[in-house]
Order: structure tokens, then C-alpha cells, then sequence
């Protein structure tokens, strides 16, 4: 192989390490840009609402309880009881809960950026049954407070009603705060005193209207639960331990059922974590979903730039190609200035993309990319036949790039075929060149620039 092709082979290789700074650049553009969103996204949800969990309702019960215990005096070994008082809490989930709910979106919109809101409208009800004297057996050892049933709410700045909690037939105002530290923010309700000497059925109902950002969750605290939720977002992503039992999604939105059990759940070992101060296994068992949006055109912009230094290689490829079958010579200066097309690509297509949408600038960023190098290329090859065709390979490489970041789950196997496609290519269209001539002035149509 002679020098000439050498130095080729080398200065091309250059270039495309020093294409890197570019790219490298834009990259920290993208992420620049997203962070800047995000920061955006957050600002909103800190003036709104956050991501709404919602857990409960769950009845509690203060109590007292006369304890005493056996000591041995110092001075002369005699033995007494001492008596002391034990405060605490039981814990009552509900044997039935259901929740219907409603989600409408809603843009909130700060500069080019946009945050998705959502307002539920919820029906929750159920039923309670608690053991005669709360399921205790020394019950003359104990004085019980006033019980009160609390729902936790992740962020109660959303809430949008005066709530009214149904019991038994009787209307009680909620009042603020979840009235126990385990549940975090939410509100309460006290019950009205009742005879604890035998078994209480209590039936709730009650309507919330929440607002938040992003995501809704709902921990299924009944022994049995069932939750609905329907809403216009087309694009549902649902999150949490569970799977619905039931989902159908569609172009005008998406309706999802849940139902769980006491067995699948084990929500009565969760709640008794969560009083011992570890609430995580509780909180986990919430499912939900979250209102993604399917274009994020940053981290789509990301990915397409992952794929930057395979494309501007199979470029350079063809470039190459044109050069040593048509026994022409391009100037490196040349190969630079179409890598730098290549390049600012990727910036047109994070710039357009966030007035435009991602389909729309990906189009237009590779229309222009596509025009600019067939023109310079024709002009390069001496032929507009030759600068239409490299023109076709640029748009068909842009074409499969925009089938790879579409197709997320068959990206590794469309790259695959790709690179395995092009060295096909190559090595049939070179099968019978002779290498050792490669570089050696043949034709009069070398070109110099």
C-alpha cells in the first residue's frame, strides 16, 4: 500500500477524532438544555403541586394502657409492683376500598418549556369492621382516645374541595394534617364516640379533587381494593408494584382497572413497619401512573448523538468510496467541511426541536444537512449525477438513524444490520481494486483544492 493512501487513510482518521470536540460540545449543549427543563418542570410543581401518593384512609386509635411491673428493692430485697402509664396506637385498615377516579391534563407552559399538570376527581369509599373492644382482651388495662380515620396525601396544596367524609350515613369535616406522623401531610376526621363492647362496621365515602405533576399513586390499604382511573392522556405509563388488572389505551386516552388483596399485598406487615418507623414497604406498595410524555426531544437529541461518530464514519466511508473508484482525490480540508455539516446536525435538530417538536426538526435539520453536501459534493465530484447519488445515501443514513431512536427495543439489531450492510457494500464495490494503485495519479480529473 503506498504512502499516499496512508496518509489518507490517517488524515481521515483525524478527522474524526477532532469531529469529537464538536459533538462532545453539543452533547453538553443537550444536557445543558435539559437540565435547564427540568429546572423549569420543578419551579412549576414547587408553585402548584407535586407528584400525588395518596394512602388511606386508616383508622387509628390512641390509647393508654396501665402497665406494671415487678422490682426488688436494694436495701431489702423486698419485691413490688410499680405501676406505669403506656401510650400508643392501633392501627385499622379498611376491610373494603375503592377508588374511582377521573385525570384531565393540563399544559402549563413558562418560556419554551412546558410542564403537564393533572386534575383527579376522585370517589373513594369502603367500609371498616372493628373488633369488639378494638380486638383487645385485658381491655380493663386500657383507656381508649378519641379514634379518628386519617388519609395521607403527598403534597395537600392540591387539594381543590371542601372535604366530607360519609360515615354510616352521617356528614363529618375533614380536618388538616393526617393526625399521625407515619403518614406524613393529609387530613383527618374524628369519629363519633361509639360502643367499643361490640363489633363496628364503619361505611366511608368521600370525593377528592386533587391536582399534581407528573405522576398519581395510590397505596391499596383495604383488604380487598379496587381502583379505576380514566383519563384524556393517550400515553400512560403505569408504575408501582402492581399492574392493572385491566387497561385499555387509546388516541383520545386510557382507562385502567387495579384489584388487590390483603394475600398480594401484605399491607398489615407494611402498616406494622411503618409504626415501628419504617414506612418504605408501605409506601412501596402504591401503584399508579405517570403521564409521560412519549417525545422528550432531549433525550432523543441525546441519543441521536450517540449514534454521531458511527454516521460521520460511514459518511466519510462513501466519501472514500467516490474518491478511489472514480480514481479522484479529495482534500482532507473537503472531508472536513462535510464532517462539520454532519456535525452541526445535531445542533440544528436540539435549536428546532424545542419550538417545533422532534419529528419536525429532525426533518427539516436533515433536509438541510442532506441540500448543503449534495450541492458542495457536486462540486467536489465534478458531477451533479455523483452529488445527487451521495446526496440519497446521506438522506437514506438519516432515514435509519430516525428508525433507530423510534425503534428503542430493535435499536442494537437495526445498528447491527446497518454496519454489517455497509461493509457488504464496500467490500463488493471494491472486490476487484487494486489497493498497491490506490493514490496514484491515473486520470487527468484529480482534483486539487
Amino acid at each position: 500500500m503506498n504512502r499516499s493512501l496512508l496518509f489518507k487513510l490517517g488524515a481521515i482518521a483525524l478527522l474524526i477524532l477532532l469531529l469529537m470536540i464538536p459533538l462532545v460540545l453539543i452533547d453538553g449543549l443537550v444536557s445543558e438544555r435539559q437540565g435547564a427543563r427540568d429546572d423549569v418542570l420543578r419551579d412549576i410543581a414547587r408553585s402548584s403541586s407535586y407528584a400525588q401518593q395518596i394512602t388511606g384512609p386508616i383508622m387509628v386509635v390512641p390509647y393508654r394502657k396501665k402497665v406494671l411491673t415487678w422490682k426488688t428493692r436494694k436495701d431489702s430485697d423486698e419485691r413490688y409492683q410499680e405501676e406505669s402509664i403506656e401510650q400508643g396506637r392501633l392501627y385499622f385498615l379498611p376491610e373494603r376500598f375503592a377508588l374511582d377516579g377521573d385525570v384531565r391534563t393540563e399544559l402549563r407552559y413558562r418560556g419554551i418549556y412546558q410542564a403537564r399538570l393533572y386534575h383527579s376527581d376522585s370517589q373513594v369509599s369502603g367500609e371498616f369492621k372493628v373488633p369488639a373492644n378494638y380486638g383487645i382482651s385485658d381491655v380493663e388495662a386500657y383507656w381508649f382516645g378519641e379514634p379518628f380515620i386519617a388519609v395521607g396525601i403527598s403534597d395537600v396544596r392540591g387539594i381543590g374541595n371542601d372535604l366530607k367524609l360519609q360515615l354510616n350515613g352521617a356528614s363529618l369535616s375533614f380536618e388538616p394534617g393526617s393526625g399521625d406522623d407515619n403518614f406524613g401531610s393529609g387530613v383527618h376526621v374524628a369519629l363519633l364516640p361509639r360502643d367499643t363492647r361490640n363489633e363496628q362496621a364503619y361505611s366511608f365515602a368521600f370525593d377528592l379533587k386533587l391536582q399534581g405533576t407528573e405522576q398519581l399513586s395510590i397505596t391499596p390499604v383495604g383488604r380487598e381494593s379496587q381502583v379505576t382511573l380514566r383519563s384524556d392522556w393517550p400515553h400512560p405509563s403505569f408504575v408501582g408494584e402492581f399492574l392493572p388488572s385491566q387497561r385499555e389505551v387509546t388516541p383520545q386516552g386510557f382507562t385502567a382497572k387495579w384489584q388487590t388483596s390483603f394475600f398480594a399485598t401484605d399491607m398489615q406487615d407494611a402498616l406494622s413497619s411503618c409504626v415501628s418507623g419504617s414506612c418504605g414497604a408501605m409506601q412501596s406498595r402504591a401503584f399508579g401512573v405517570s403521564l409521560i410524555d412519549p417525545v422528550d426531544q432531549y433525550l432523543k437529541a441525546d441519543r441521536a448523538i450517540k449514534y454521531a461518530l458511527l454516521f460521520i464514519t460511514l459518511t466519510f466511508a462513501v466519501f472514500f468510496l467516490f474518491e478511489v473508484l472514480k480514481r479522484m482525490a479529495v482534500h482532507p480540508v473537503q472531508y472536513a467541511l462535510v464532517g462539520l455539516s454532519m456535525a452541526l446536525f445535531y445542533l440544528l435538530l436540539l435549536s428546532l426541536s424545542e419550538h417545533l417538536g422532534f419529528a419536525v426538526a429532525y426533518g427539516l435539520s436533515a433536509l438541510a444537512c442532506v441540500a448543503l453536501n449534495t450541492f458542495y459534493v457536486s462540486s467536489v465530484l465534478r458531477s451533479w449525477l455523483r452529488g445527487a447519488a451521495f446526496g440519497a445515501l446521506l438522506a437514506a443514513l438519516y432515514g435509519l438513524l430516525y428508525g433507530l431512536l423510534s425503534a428503542e427495543d430493535y435499536a442494537l439489531l437495526m445498528g447491527s444490520l446497518l454496519v454489517f450492510g455497509v461493509l457488504g457494500c464496500v467490500m463488493v464495490l471494491t472486490r476487484k481494486l487494486d489497493w498497491y494503485g490506490v493514490g496514484r495519479p491515473a486520470t487527468s480529473d484529480t482534483l486539487t483544492s
